[in-house]
This record gives C-alpha cells, structure tokens and sequence, in this order.
C-alpha cells in the first residue's frame, strides 16, 4: 500500500455518497440504511442511479456504465469524504472495464466500503490505487438496518478506527495454530476466483493475511472454489488465512472440515469464523493494512491505521 493514499476518518458534517455498483436496492432498506448514518452525523447523497433497475436483467441495478459512472463521479468529487456501496449482489465485475483507473488514482484518497460482491472494487483499489478499503455491513442490507452491533463497529472503524483494533467473533476458534504478521486482502471466495484470468487480478503480496468468507454456496462448490485459488497460486505466498462466516452455505461441519483439508497444508495459522461476512453482528474489517493474527487467541489484531486522523 501506498502510505500517501491513506484515507482520512470521518467526522462529523462529513459528506459521504450512497452508490448501487451491483444489484438493485430496496427502497425500504436504503432509507432506514440512510436515517443511521444521518444520526451518526454524517451529510448522506445517492448515486444518480441509485435507485435504477436495468431494463432486462433484473439482478442489475441499471446499466453497467451508469452504475460505474456513479463510483467514479463520487470518487472524483473532493467535496465526498466517503463512498459507501448500498448493497452487493452481483455486477461489480461487471463495471470493472467501465472505470478510469488512472483518473481516480489521481483523485485524492478517501473512504470505501462495502463487501460481498463489492470485493471486486476492493481488488481493484489493492491494484490500481494502492491505497486500504474497508470489508463493511451494507447501509441497505438487513445485516446492517436493525443489527445495532453492526452499526456500532462500523461507526468505530470509520470515525474512532484506534478502538476497532482486536477483532473477533463469538464463534472464533483455532483451526491451525500459529501467529503471523502481513497486510489484510481478500473478502468473498467466490469473487477472487471469479476475478482470476481477468486484466483486474493479482495475487496477494507475499507476507499477506488472507480473509475469506461466502454465502449460500453448497460445500462442494466452495472446494471448487477454493481449489482454483489454491491451483492458480493465490495462497502461494500468504502468511495466513481468516476465515468469516459460510452462510447457507451447508453443515459448518462440513465447510471447516474442507477448509482444514484445502488450506491446512499450506503451513499457516487459520483462525474459523472470526466474525465478518454474511452475517448477523458482523464485524468491520480494514483491508491494505498490516495486521497480526493469533490463531491460538482466534484474534486479529490490525497494526496501523487504515483512516488518519
């Protein structure tokens, strides 16, 4: 990461940007999702499309370019302290080739969250701006509106990151023991296989820690998933791995046990279900940032600052 594209926290008065980058938006969802971050303090704007609907497939909230003219309008305006994706689905990937990298790699740093489908952009930020995100709960999503846990840590991460530092979830435990240092990456599984072979991937930077979590994906096809990573090279190189929630994703029996049979040989400390993901009181994670995971504590402690003050 590139230590002068640190973002800089958000304060109160700040105004932050709503976009739709992927799937289409429930009205419902985005207003309370809204009225949260209102009462944080925070000046809320939407997209132009927003709220839009593709006119024939209707997993898409509207046309691939408006959707990425949306990120890069709000990125590019200095007068935006944060851009913040409403919810995931699916067509991140989508808008990848619609971006002009170069010209928000030219805009100042500032805030970006979002997860789940999202992970795309965040892959794009590692490459192209160098500079950390933030693997966040969703304003218009039902595991932020009404989750009073997961407000509560994103609002600690965005605007008082020091007291987010020690993260874990009251699921966490060891799968491998051990304890490693290394800058966060990752975010859902099947989104960095998917993204593999594209212009837009590049494995993780050797010393990294991995996150990984998904949703509703059967045992089987997480083995598929994971053993693509495995074989392309993408744990390489890694000094950990952190594992999140596996949601409707069948037994978790059965999905740690995979876990331990794909990733156990890679000599590395695994901690399961730290607690980030597709999940009730998910927690918020920074990702570009130097972090140290104990498996042993089934911790993840984040080393230095993802925002500035």
């Amino acid at each position: 990461m590139n230590p002068d594209r640190i973002p800089a926290r958000l304060r109160h008065g700040d105004r932050v940007e709503l976009i739709a980058p992927a799937g289409p938006v429930p009205g419902d969802l985005l207003e309370a999702g809204i009225d949260v971050l209102e009462s944080w303090g925070l000046r809320v704007t939407l997209g132009k499309h927003v709220q839009a609907r593709h006119a024939e497939l209707s997993y898409l909230a509207g046309e691939d370019q408006d959707r990425a003219a949306d990120l890069q309008r709000a990125w590019c305006d200095p007068d935006i302290a944060a851009v913040i994706c409403a919810r995931g689905g699916y067509g991140c990937l989508r808008i990848m080739e619609y971006l002009d990298w170069p010209s928000m790699a030219a805009a100042p740093p500032k805030v970006f969250c979002g997860s789940s489908d999202v992970t795309m952009l965040h892959e794009g930020f590692r490459r192209y701006l160098e500079q950390p995100t933030v693997f966040s709960p969703m304003p218009a999503t039902a595991n932020f509106v009404g989750d009073g846990w997961a407000q509560h840590h994103l609002r600690r991460m965005l605007f008082e990151p020091s007291t987010a530092r020690v993260l874990t979830g009251p699921e966490a435990s060891c799968l491998v023991p051990g304890r490693a240092r290394g800058r966060l990456v990752g975010g859902n599984a099947s989104l960095l296989a998917t993204a593999l072979g594209t212009p837009d991937a590049v494995l993780p930077e050797p010393g990294s820690i991995v996150l990984l979590e998904d949703v509703t994906e059967d045992v089987y096809r997480l083995d598929r998933i994971v053993t693509q990573l495995l074989r392309a090279g993408w744990f390489d190189a890694v000094a950990g791995v952190a594992l999140g929630s596996w949601t409707d994703c069948g037994e978790l029996g059965a999905v740690r046990a995979l876990m331990r049979d794909r990733l156990g040989s890679l000599g590395v400390p695994i901690v399961w279900e730290l607690g980030f993901g597709h999940l009730p009181d998910q927690l918020t994670v920074p990702l570009g940032v130097l972090a140290e995971l104990d498996a042993d504590e089934a911790t993840l402690t984040v080393l230095e600052p993802a925002l500035r003050d």
